[in-house]
């Protein structure tokens, strides 16, 4: 393996030596995705995973020492939008796992459609995630619930799909997003107030506000 690249303390992550950057090795070598920074080594190929573009890649940078994703686990992903972290998710998870991605915008899931088409672990589903029973019969019980949706009942919708489609004992990534829900209340607030609420239901086992790299957001990952 490359001198700059090394693994990480997290399953099926890795890093540049001085641990500033983070990377996926891609399970669809060739050009980049997003544009994103590729490292080469031999016959691998690694994605630069960019904290301030994913939630999820800013959690790690935070020090999160358990994001819960492994090889070959099934996720729902709840606000896939264009992909570009279900992208890195389904490098993650590796070709035997599978990642539905829920989104109900026709827009974005046009991309997600394309990108679903060179990764074919990801599987498009043009659906509301207010409205679970709208897809209840197309994807199956998850390892993984990941939530990314700016709205105001946000919290409401994560609860609600992780009931119906998480695993006993599988994780839930919960990326708040505090101005969606209240423009006037302190996010940090907000953010306890969820954590205490979440964890009356659930067993949390991080919470992390990821601030500077994502403003006014944080991450609560918990334990079904």
């Amino acid at each position: 393996m490359s001198r700059r690249i090394q693994e990480h303390k997290l399953f099926e992550i890795y890093q540049e030596a001085r641990g500033r950057r983070i990377f996926t090795k891609s399970i669809h070598p060739g050009r980049p995705h997003f544009e994103e920074r590729i490292v080469r080594d031999k016959n691998d190929e690694y994605r630069e995973f960019d904290p301030q573009r994913s939630k999820l890649a800013a959690m790690i940078m935070k020090g999160c020492t358990n994001i819960g994703i492994r090889k070959n686990d099934l996720v729902l992903y709840l606000g896939s939008s264009h992909g570009y972290t279900p992208s890195f998710v389904s490098d993650i998870v590796g070709e035997e796992g599978l990642i539905f991605g829920v989104d109900p915008a026709p827009r974005v899931m046009r991309d997600f459609v394309f990108l679903a088409q060179k990764r074919k672990n990801l599987i498009p589903v043009l659906a509301d995630a207010n409205h679970p029973e709208e897809y209840i019969e197309r994807v199956c019980q998850a390892d993984i619930v990941y939530q990314d949706i700016a709205q105001k009942n946000q919290m409401d919708i994560f609860i609600r799909n992780c009931n119906i489609f998480l695993k006993k004992g599988g994780y839930g990534l919960f990326a708040i997003k505090a101005r969606s829900i209240d423009v006037k209340r302190n996010p940090n607030d907000i953010f306890v107030e969820i954590r205490k609420h979440l964890d009356r239901i659930f067993t949390v086992i991080d919470y992390k506000t990821l601030d500077p790299l994502e403003k006014d957001h944080c991450m609560i990952i918990v334990k079904k």
